[in-house]
């Protein structure tokens, strides 16, 4: 069953007619432009998300 899904993954990625280099690059800058206009939202998930992790496990390690 494993070798008979790698064998399509290997044939899906030799096929021609997939995506070209010109989609590809498209599909990376406007991934690029919406990380930069986001930015600042971005940064502040991040930065919240990381005081959770912080938090929770300050939690953890101090509970002995």
């Amino acid at each position: 069953m494993l070798t008979l899904a790698w064998g399509k993954v290997k044939d899906f990625w030799k096929r021609e007619d997939g995506l070209g280099m010109l989609e590809i690059i498209l599909i990376i800058a406007v991934i690029i432009i919406i990380a930069v206009l986001f930015r600042d939202e971005l940064l502040r998930i991040v930065k919240n998300l990381l005081n959770k992790v912080e938090s929770k496990s300050d939690d953890v390690f101090n509970k002995k």
